[in-house]
């Protein structure tokens, strides 16, 4: 089984190299297209999109035909994303407005990308929907449905998880320092528990923090993890004390990657009236994603477990198993790090 692993380490990390974007995790959020009725047909519309694009074919929304340009403010940078914002006048519509009508994102396919759409009206009412290749629209419908927040915002988390892989990462340490078994189920739960009271207490706005600093903290993180899993397992007949309690290294690391997560869903945002019940989707999204991942790399785990049962196979491996066993936990060390000094620069510009 421990040469198993051992592959298996190899495995998940060149798997974590192949993905595209690695070093700018978390650079490509879904865009957002916000809609807020002012006064009788008329709307702000705000634009939020990554700059980096991975197609050239750009992001654009798509508006109603009888919707007119009024105003239209410079576009701006913020974080690793631009936004754009105008004021649109859509009384050519008729009574209904923007009822009835359709809202998308064009160049979705080409950038294999998603977009958050959102609609409030100045009676109180809101809409969202997610739009992607599958469905490129929006038809905005008389009354909104908290079906489609539940099935959107857990779709929307389990794909951030997988975008943002310096999460995964994490994850795949703490696989590497406690195993499997009962230890690592507490392990990950201690995490979920971490990035769960974070993300609820600083959606909810109980707390407010400096985004460039905890996406260095994140990357620091990992990079504390990767040279945990250097040092020695026991230092005089004595497991280290992250090995002997890894729950509370997972908790207290958790808070930290909960407020990555808070920031990615507020660039989403939230729908006015259903804020507690997107959050506990976004939040069950997450969990989804972070569970896939812990089970795909277990039955990768046990799949090379039967391949290197052979005695032979195990023999000619067994010179080199340190050597090879060092190369996961460097290249874990050498991706956080570069994240580590990629996010101080952003911190000290």
């Amino acid at each position: 089984m421990k040469y198993a692993y051992l592959g298996f380490s190899n495995l998940m990390l060149l798997a974590f190299m192949l993905l595209p974007n690695q070093a700018t995790a978390h650079r490509f959020a879904p865009s957002l297209l916000k809609l807020v009725e002012t006064t009788e047909y008329n709307y702000n519309v705000v634009w939020k999109t990554p700059t980096e694009a991975t197609s050239n074919i750009p992001l654009r929304p798509k508006l109603p035909v009888g919707c007119v340009v009024v105003s239209e403010k410079p576009v701006v940078r913020e974080g690793t994303g631009t936004v754009s914002s105008w004021s649109i006048n859509c009384d050519a519509l008729g009574v209904e407005g923007l009822i009835g009508q359709t809202l998308g994102v064009t160049g979705l396919s080409e950038n294999q990308a998603s977009a958050m759409v959102m609609l409030t009206l100045n009676d109180g009412r809101s809409y969202q929907s997610v739009v992607n290749n599958e469905t490129p629209v929006f038809l905005v419908p008389a009354q909104p449905s908290q079906s489609k927040v539940m099935t959107e915002y857990t779709m929307l988390g389990a794909e951030h998880i997988w975008q943002g892989p310096d999460h995964l990462m994490f994850v795949f340490g703490l696989l590497l320092l406690v195993g499997g078994g009962s230890r690592l189920l507490w392990t990950i739960t201690a995490f979920t528990v971490g990035h769960s009271v974070t993300l609820a207490l600083i959606t909810l706005g109980f707390l407010t923090y400096p985004v460039s600093l905890i996406e260095f903290a994140i990357a620091l993180s990992i990079f504390v993890l990767a040279v945990e899993l250097t040092r020695e397992a026991q230092v005089e007949g004595k497991l280290s004390i992250f090995r002997r309690y890894p729950w509370w290294l997972a908790g207290g690391f958790g808070l930290l990657h909960g407020m990555g997560f808070a920031g990615a869903l507020a660039e989403i945002g939230l729908p006015q009236g259903s804020v507690p019940l997107a959050l506990l989707f976004f939040n069950i999204g997450i969990e989804i994603g972070q569970i896939t991942f812990v089970a795909l790399a277990i039955a990768a785990w046990l799949l090379l477990s039967r391949v290197l049962a052979n005695q032979t196979i195990a023999e000619r491996i067994v010179v080199d198993q340190h050597r090879l066993m060092i190369v996961p936990i460097y290249l874990l060390g050498g991706l956080s790090a570069m994240w580590c000094i990629e996010r101080g620069l952003e911190v000290l510009g």
